[in-house]
Formats: C-alpha cells, sequence, structure tokens
C-alpha cells in the first residue's frame, strides 16, 4: 500500500487491476495504529466485538454506543488505512431518516470514512438515502449474523439454485443503490466467484473462496485469541491466547516468589531522607 489515504476510489482500482484488497476487524486504538503500520487496506469495527470483547452469544445486543466507543479508537489510531463502522441491529431498520442520522454519526462523532450494512434490496432504498448525504457504504450478503434467528443459525447460505440466485440478485441491486464494495460471508466458492465477476465493485469474503476481490478475517482468530469459536473460514497465523496465558502465569509465580518487582523495576530514595521519617 503506498503513503497515501485508502478510499473507496482506490479499493475499486484494486479491483481492477486484480490487486487483492485487505481487511481485518478491529477495535482499539492499539491494535489500529499496528494493522495501519502493517498495510492493511481497510480496517473494519465489526459489531463482532459484542461476541470476542464484551461476552455476547451474538452481535444482537451491540448499540450504537459501544459501536461510537470502539470507531472512534480505531480511527484514531489510523493514518493511512479505511475505516468502515458497523451499523449495529436496529440502527438502520427503523426508519431511513433514523438510519441515516446514525451513518451519520459513524463519520462525525467516531471518525470513519465509511459504514457497513447487512441485508439485501431490502434495505436499498437505505443505502441511497445514505450515499445521498455524502456517506459511502459497504454492503453485506451472505452469512448476516444480525439475522441469525432468521436464518436458523451459522450456516453457508446460498447453496442451491434459488438461494444462490437470491444472493447474486440482491449483489446487483445492492450494486445499484451505490455501495462501494460487498462482503460476502459463508457463501460457496463458484458463487462467489460468479457476483465478483458480475460487480464492478469489490466484493469482500470471508468463507467464500479465493476468487473474491479481497478477504476479511475478525483479527481475534488471525491472532489465537479467542479460543471459543474457530469457524473452518478463519487460518490462525499466531497462538497468542496461549502465550498470554504463559505470559501471565509468569508474572503470577515471580510476584508469589518475590522476585518482581526487582531492583531494575523499583526506585530509590536517599537514606538519608527515608531515616527522617523514622
Amino acid at each position: 500500500m503506498s503513503d497515501s489515504k485508502v478510499t473507496t476510489l482506490k479499493l475499486k482500482e484494486m479491483k481492477q487491476r486484480g490487486e487483492k484488497i485487505t481487511v481485518l476487524t478491529c477495535y482499539d486504538y492499539s491494535t489500529a495504529k499496528m494493522l495501519d503500520k502493517a498495510g492493511i487496506d481497510v480496517l473494519l469495527v465489526g459489531d463482532s466485538l459484542g461476541m470476542v470483547l464484551l461476552g455476547y452469544d451474538s452481535t444482537i445486543p451491540v448499540t450504537m454506543e459501544d459501536m461510537m466507543i470502539h470507531t472512534k479508537a480505531v480511527s484514531k489510531g489510523t493514518k493511512k488505512a479505511l475505516v468502515v463502522g458497523d451499523m449495529p441491529f436496529m440502527s438502520y431498520q427503523i426508519s431511513v431518516s433514523e438510519s441515516v442520522r446514525n451513518a451519520g454519526r459513524f463519520l462525525q462523532e467516531a471518525g470513519a470514512n465509511a459504514v457497513k450494512l447487512e441485508g439485501g434490496r431490502e434495505i436499498a432504498c437505505t443505502i441511497q438515502a445514505i450515499n445521498a448525504a455524502g456517506i459511502p457504504v459497504m454492503g453485506h450478503l451472505g452469512l448476516t449474523p444480525q439475522s441469525i434467528n432468521k436464518l436458523g443459525g451459522y450456516r453457508v447460505q446460498g447453496k442451491d439454485e434459488a438461494a444462490a440466485r437470491i444472493i447474486l440478485n440482491n449483489a446487483l441491486a445492492l450494486q445499484d443503490a451505490g455501495v462501494f464494495a460487498i462482503v460476502l460471508e459463508c457463501v460457496p466458492a463458484p458463487l462467489a466467484k460468479m457476483v465478483t465477476e458480475r460487480l464492478d465493485v469489490p466484493t469482500i469474503g470471508i468463507g467464500a473462496g479465493v476468487d473474491c476481490d479481497g478477504q476479511v478475517l475478525v483479527i481475534h482468530d488471525l491472532l489465537g485469541l479467542y479460543s471459543e469459536i474457530s469457524p473452518k473460514f478463519a487460518k490462525t497465523y499466531a497462538s497468542l491466547h496461549s502465550t498470554i496465558g504463559e505470559a501471565v502465569g509468569q508474572y503470577k509465580a515471580d510476584v508469589r516468589k518475590g522476585v518482581f518487582p526487582g531492583p531494575e523495576h523499583s526506585f530509590g530514595m536517599d537514606p538519608g531522607e527515608i531515616g527522617k521519617l523514622y
């Protein structure tokens, strides 16, 4: 990635050049600085923070205020990457005007560059209105976690011809509505390839095969930090859960044995000054 800021236009140009787009979820300032320095193109402040940070069983309980806090932190730690804020459940389903207002908060209050919404043609009018307000929108199709109760669980979507056609048509509808990219989650690789070829805007896959224009992973899955769930599509590049456990265990042992803090971690004082206190 160049030293210039990543924009939605640059992502489209990357698709045209056949250059893969890298996306990772991010929820805090320190991690944002590391990922931005590493050259990741897009930092997605996902509502997945509800599960990996807040301990919820799903993304449903995540609120706008939760998203504002974490998106603001990520934005402060980012110079080059495009920051996308996930609009949480019920922040864009009630009315178009409320959707635009909430989307605007991501840019105005939290410093994001764009927002992400889940859903197909049923939210096309909402996307158009948000776009009209000058707010870039990323779409999300396939397994949409906010609709998990409707979908009946976390499973692959679009496996038969009828379901696949719905996803393809929804992707085209989202493009017509003005999205700058679409996340395809847990859809068969051949379908993701077809959608990618049919669209002018980039596709970002997660469990959707290698033919998408880019890929996204949850940072906790990539680093091996979150032990509760290990989805098939996630590749673990480090095992920090065990590394951190070992480090904390060593700290505990050192404290118990009285070897931490040592002289090198402590501050001295003139013996004469301390003596005056006796």
